[in-house]
């Protein structure tokens, strides 16, 4: 996952981690940070970015789980922000008891 991770980082079009009922004018984000570390049974991802779009963050922790499982190598998670298109990536992951974003 945090192979996966480091394919994320920079300035993107994150077009294929948004919604379908993303209203942002622009899928480009500087995506500044993607930790991912283990605590006792958890897995933290710890996310910092100029901004976030509609559930950015959610489809992004799905990628990075789905390679987690490995379902999909890391080299996916570029593939898929290169794709810029939303049915290449995995599901929306449930937001209950994970996510942590912060925008700089």
């Amino acid at each position: 996952m945090r192979e996966a991770a480091t394919c994320l980082i920079g300035e993107h079009d994150f077009s294929a981690f948004r919604s379908s009922e993303c209203q942002a004018k622009s899928p480009v984000r500087e995506l500044r940070r993607l930790d991912v570390r283990q605590s006792g049974d958890y897995v933290v991802f710890d996310l910092v970015a100029n901004a976030f779009l509609h559930h950015m963050v959610r489809n992004i922790v799905g990628c990075l789980v789905y390679v987690g499982k490995g379902r999909h190598p890391a080299a996916w998670a570029g593939e898929v922000l290169a794709s810029r298109d939303r049915a290449q990536g995995a599901p929306t992951q449930d937001a209950a008891g994970f996510i942590c974003a912060r925008k700089l």
